[in-house]
């Protein structure tokens, strides 16, 4: 199996980890292991890797990839389950853990991984290729909770119109491919509107942040992620949509806000401290970059530094 992707901001990312030749680090979303392979070139048998990914093919990948390296660890899981994956791993603190947030180009370029708009297939979308799919979201959800996921997650402003017609369409029969729905949503659409673009991206987007729980789980993500960090350590995140860099964004500043006590307070009576730091504020990819890699153009990576 080849598991072929580019690695969006691959020397930022890494850099901005500031790798010690003999720390423990985290790639909690290895894909095909681009950016774990870097990280495991400027470590020592001494360093320790731990690379985590919920889809299998990847893992199946990363298994044969890292064979023989007793210093890595690859691990079937979610990134929110990052406490759990370091605990059942003896590691009580990393020195820097790695997300990128975005959709694999393996997994868009697999037809029958349902991913893609530009290839018909089954409806699927599923990251770990199992539990809840595409096919159950666009068929089993009523009108509004259709309405209002493509909206939220896809900022469609033709959402309702589009979930109206999902909704009557499948009336008929199940809507069971990607260019059934495509289709449904270009019919939902005025001309206009489809010129920027394809018609259904936006669309495509929301329902598979909303089946891979992508939004859902990410505040609690990051801040196990922080905390799973040692003093000095560094979590950086790779983003390719607003909605989840605002997350990011947010969270940061959130670790590092120190006190809380209205302006007007003479002195600080919270006592709350900055648990973190900014290195940068972000970091795009260069020109060249999105020249060789079009699908890196929205990308950004944002780092902070556990205090």
């Amino acid at each position: 199996m080849e598991f072929v992707h580019k690695s969006v901001l691959l020397q930022e990312a890494v850099d901005a980890l500031s790798v010690k030749y003999d720390g423990i680090y985290v790639d909690a979303t290895a894909g095909g292991g681009g950016h774990s392979s870097e990280i495991l070139n400027l470590l020592t048998q001494n360093g320790r890797l731990i690379a985590i990914d919920r889809d299998p093919d990847a893992i199946a990948v990363l298994t044969e990839k890292f064979s023989g390296k007793e210093n890595v660890t690859v691990v079937n899981d979610v990134f929110d389950n990052i406490r759990a994956v370091l605990e059942n791993n003896g590691v009580d603190g990393a020195d820097g853990i790695l997300a990128d947030l975005g959709v694999s180009s393996y997994q868009l370029d697999t037809a029958e991984r349902g991913f893609s708009i530009h290839k018909d297939a089954p409806l699927d979308m599923r990251m770990s290729k199992s539990g809840y799919s595409a096919y159950n979201a666009v068929n089993e959800l009523s009108e509004k909770e259709l309405a209002d996921i493509i909206f939220s997650y896809g900022e469609e402003k033709f959402a309702r119109s589009i979930a109206k017609n999902i909704v009557k369409q499948r009336a008929d029969k199940p809507i069971e491919t990607t260019f059934e729905l495509c289709d449904i949503i270009s019919s939902s659409m005025p001309a206009k509107a489809k010129r920027d673009g394809h018609p259904a991206r936006r669309t495509f987007q929301a329902i598979r942040i909303y089946v891979n729980r992508e939004l859902e789980m990410l505040p609690g993500a990051l801040k196990d992620m922080f905390d799973s960090l040692k003093p000095g350590g560094v979590l950086a995140i790779i983003t390719f949509h607003s909605l989840e860099d605002r997350i990011v964004k947010n969270t940061f500043n959130y670790f590092c806000k120190g006190c809380t006590c209205p302006p007007d307070f003479p002195v600080c009576v919270c006592g709350k401290k900055p648990k973190g730091r900014l290195p940068f504020k972000s970091v795009a990819p260069s020109d060249a970059e999105v020249e060789e890699n079009p699908r890196s153009r929205s990308a950004r990576l944002r780092a902070v530094i556990k205090l």
